[in-house]
């Protein structure tokens, strides 16, 4: 019990920890609303949901054993990111287009990709969760339930930050602050694609 309850603290505190994710959130959300923030982070829990799959049927251990398809992955992966940051730095803010722009943008392709093309998560679970399994429950039913503990406190801790913004959006409707929102979002969707690319 105690174990779970350590792994409780660890995994809030780890969702926290500011990443690519809660920059797609906060642009999503600010620009476009509520409902493109949990597309959003619907796309990243399904990619979570594959990576503990993935760690469960031994994927994730072939990807960390192979250089090359590692770094397919990461570079897939860093490019993705990349793309965003441009397309957020080169977009020019016009609230007429809002609708339109918000039909053709999918939220949930951008939560999905950049998670599932990010090899790092694929060994954090392979380091992170197996430290609290307990190997006399049956390893890979524990591991799912932690893999699925994870992804539920991803989502609560996600889904309140949305609602939060979402709450706070009329502040952020001019389109000189939106421009603003896009510009930083754009610069740092570049970093963190730039720090996966450069990553070993």
């Amino acid at each position: 019990m105690n174990n779970y309850v350590n792994f409780l603290f660890l995994t809030v505190v780890l969702v926290i920890i500011p990443g690519p994710d809660y920059i797609l959130i906060t642009k999503n959300t600010l620009e476009f609303g509520k409902l493109a923030g949990f597309k959003t982070i619907f796309g990243t829990c399904t990619a979570l949901m594959c990576h503990t799959l993935f760690s469960i049927i031994g994927l994730s251990a072939l990807l960390v054993k192979s250089a090359i398809l590692f770094s397919i992955v990461k570079y897939i992966g860093a490019g993705y990111l990349i793309y965003l940051g441009m397309k957020s730095l080169l977009t020019k803010q016009d609230s007429t287009q809002q609708q339109e722009k918000a039909t053709k943008t999918n939220f949930y392709s951008q939560g999905l990709v950049t998670n599932l093309f990010n090899p790092k998560i694929a060994v954090f679970f392979l380091t992170f969760l197996p430290q609290f399994v307990d190997a006399s429950t049956g390893t890979w039913w524990h591991f799912g339930v932690l893999g699925i503990t994870y992804i539920s406190i991803t989502f609560i801790i996600f889904g309140l930050y949305t609602l939060l913004l979402s709450r706070v959006r009329h502040f952020f409707e001019k389109n000189s602050t939106q421009t603003l929102i896009n510009k930083s979002a754009g610069i740092i969707l570049l970093f963190f694609g730039l720090k996966l690319m450069l990553s070993e």
